[in-house]
């Protein structure tokens, strides 16, 4: 018998009632790296980064990756 796998994503955010996710996408990408501004790189802000990564697609992210290593990034951090 295969071993069932079980698929999770982010938690329904009741901010972002359509079906439209970009801004709970991003919004969980900034909470991630506000966490770890605040908190550090050792401190448990994991559940907001498998929030975004499961939310947001990988090109976004690279971008906006890019755009925080060159201080250009269009959000609040």
């Amino acid at each position: 018998m295969a071993d069932e796998i079980e698929l999770k994503t982010a938690p329904a955010d009741f901010r972002f009632p359509t079906t439209n996710q970009t801004r709970h996408c991003f919004t969980r990408y900034v909470e991630f790296h506000r966490c770890v501004a605040a908190k550090g790189d050792d401190a448990d802000c994991g559940k907001f980064a498998k929030y975004y990564r499961a939310l947001c697609p990988g090109e976004w992210v690279e971008r906006w990756n890019e755009q925080r290593e060159n201080g250009t990034f269009p959000g609040p951090l």
